[in-house]
């Protein structure tokens, strides 16, 4: 049976972000609230020239801009809960900027921070139908609760793109997976609202539970509950540490909680600086894992991934030999190291900045270092352009 999965993935954020003390400080609570009781340092903060669309493509301009991946792809599936339209496809802005083909097949999809996984499976299961496609699938959000309100400091922005083949250079996907959905109140958005509403700790024990299940299910339809290293839908960095200690008991105790460190930890060095990405902060998470640590080949991957409201999976990959020629490890660290760290005041400012509601043209200043950012908005419509222009 051919081998299908990620051939190439590649994360972009902001190039400001906040640090989660001086939000503590401004808010009078003690900053250990943050660094101890989630596991969060920063938080990544989208330009005024930035959103869900501009990440993406951002991100995956990392993947074709040395040449060396060819701009033909069979379908481009962006995945993301911070959509721009409610019609319009954001991934058809996406295929326009990136200059990929005309002749593939796009659509966004919606499931909170789940639907990045289904886009995975669907991709997939075309692939293994048909080796020869080639499919681009993008995971883009920028998370907002609400200045001073409990959710703050579990905001953040972010992007991944993953380029999926047959016969992939990193990770080969494996077909079983435990799945668990149920209608819940956790977290959502409606329409009118351009924050989030989340009761905090219901959404942790429905994240859990769904954990749960999904293990049950994953055992049920025969998969084998031996990862060398696992990774978990992270909310905040911390969730990691609950998730595992709920996988060491339902696996029946096969794996130690002391053996996090080596299991775990390296893939949350990217979102304690990042923040919570949503759709993609699973896959930021594998990257994490692969660009920071040295992974065997071989080594087979536990990927969680849970969307309020609810819906979970449970999947396994197995690392390809070799995985590390394909990553970009490089771009991503330098990325990071270049962000400029904003004072409490032009944090708010990015939050609150209003844009035009009433068809009026509103010019946006150039924030973005990315490659694409949003230019105008006139007559209700978003107009995107290379940073270059």
């Amino acid at each position: 049976m051919v081998r299908v999965g990620i051939d190439r993935i590649a994360f972009y954020t902001s190039n400001q972000f906040v640090a989660l003390k001086d939000v503590a400080e401004h808010n009078q609570i003690d900053p250990d609230k943050f660094a101890l009781g989630i596991w969060q340092e920063n938080m990544a903060v989208a330009s005024v020239d930035e959103d869900a669309v501009t990440l993406a493509a951002n991100a995956a301009e990392t993947i074709f801009a040395d040449g060396s991946i060819a701009r033909q792809v069979d379908q481009l599936l962006f995945a993301t809960e911070s959509g721009v339209d409610q019609s319009k496809a954001g991934g058809v802005y996406i295929r326009r900027l990136l200059g990929l083909n005309q002749n593939c097949r796009v659509v966004e999809l919606k499931q909170a921070c789940y639907s990045a996984t289904a886009g995975l499976q669907m991709a997939l299961a075309q692939i293994r139908a048909n080796p020869s496609l080639r499919i681009l699938l993008i995971a883009s959000d920028i998370a907002r609760y609400g200045l001073g309100t409990p959710g703050e400091a579990t905001q953040g922005c972010g992007a991944v793109a993953m380029l999926l083949t047959a016969n992939p250079s990193i990770l080969a996907i494996d077909e079983v997976a435990g799945l668990h959905s149920d209608d819940v109140m956790d977290f959502w958005r409606p329409n009118y609202s351009d924050t989030a509403l989340v009761d905090g700790k219901y959404s942790t024990k429905v994240y859990l539970n769904t954990l749960k299940a999904c293990i049950a299910d994953y055992q049920a339809r025969g998969g084998e509950l031996e990862f060398q290293h696992l990774c978990y839908h992270l909310p905040f960095s911390r969730m990691a540490e609950k998730a595992h200690k709920t996988f060491c008991r339902e696996s029946g105790n096969r794996y130690q909680v002391e053996a996090f460190e080596q299991n775990i930890a390296a893939g949350l060095i990217y979102n304690r600086t990042i923040g919570n990405s949503y759709t993609a902060s699973l896959y930021i998470a594998l990257a994490s894992l692969l660009d920071n640590q040295e992974v065997e080949a071989n080594a087979r991957i536990g990927l969680f991934s849970f969307g309020s409201g609810c819906m979970g999976e449970l999947m396994s990959a197995t690392v390809v030999a070799g995985y590390r020629d394909a990553l970009y490890s490089k771009a991503h660290h330098q990325m990071l190291s270049e962000r400029t760290q904003m004072t409490y005041a032009d944090y708010e400012a990015a939050f609150t900045y209003g844009y035009v509601v009433d068809g009026s043209e509103q010019v946006l200043p150039k924030q973005t270092t990315g490659a694409y950012r949003l230019a105008k908005i006139d007559q209700h419509q978003r107009h995107y352009e290379p940073t270059n222009c």
